[in-house]
């Protein structure tokens, strides 16, 4: 029984690094801007908003976010576009507070890209990042690969590479979670 917990437990946590994330690992642990990153990489960037709710967050978002999980959060889904294909997933999680004081206005940025609004503020702390391989049990698998295709035909992959972390500016959070979709792979940006 206590082994059962044990490997529940180490499927739920998120890594201090990649394990064998093979080609995508530069990308995974790169600490600056994905956007301005994929800015450079492709010659057409866009952002695709998905989603602007709020909602109740995933349980281990709460704990990181220290917030009741019966609280609801102003969450923001959307696609980050590299010549018109989806590469990267982004899921933010912006507590009631944090929108009330230091990122007020961050729920109305529509296709402006988060990145660019946290990396120009130089008082804005992040935390290590994090990893987690996605299986398709997991909710951040399923919101992705949602618009990953219209086509029934294709196969959806057996795990994502996420990666996640907190900023922070005058005790304001906003966690930040990147999970980057096989086009980047697909695609010649890819390096």
């Amino acid at each position: 029984m206590k082994i059962q917990q044990n490997l529940a437990s180490t499927r739920q946590r998120w890594l201090n690094k990649p394990i064998q994330a093979y080609g995508l690992q530069l990308w995974l642990i790169d600490n600056g801007s994905l956007t301005a990153r994929l800015q450079q990489r492709f010659s057409k960037f866009a952002v695709e908003p998905i989603a602007v709710k709020y909602a109740k967050l995933i349980q281990d978002e709460a704990g990181l976010l220290r917030q009741s999980i019966h609280k609801t959060a102003l969450i923001r889904e959307v696609l980050l576009m590299g010549d018109n294909q989806p590469v990267v997933f982004a899921h933010s999680v912006l507590p009631r507070a944090s929108l009330r004081s230091a990122w007020n206005g961050l729920g109305r940025l529509g296709n402006k890209p988060l990145g660019a609004t946290l990396f120009a503020n130089s008082k804005v702390k992040r935390t290590p990042l994090s990893f987690k391989k996605l299986t398709p049990h997991h909710a951040l698998y399923q919101h992705a690969t949602r618009h990953l295709t219209q086509n029934p035909d294709v196969r959806k992959p057996p795990y994502l590479w996420a990666r996640r972390s907190i900023f922070s500016l005058s005790c304001a959070n906003i966690m930040v979670t990147e999970v980057f979709l096989p086009q980047l792979f697909h695609n010649k940006g890819f390096k």
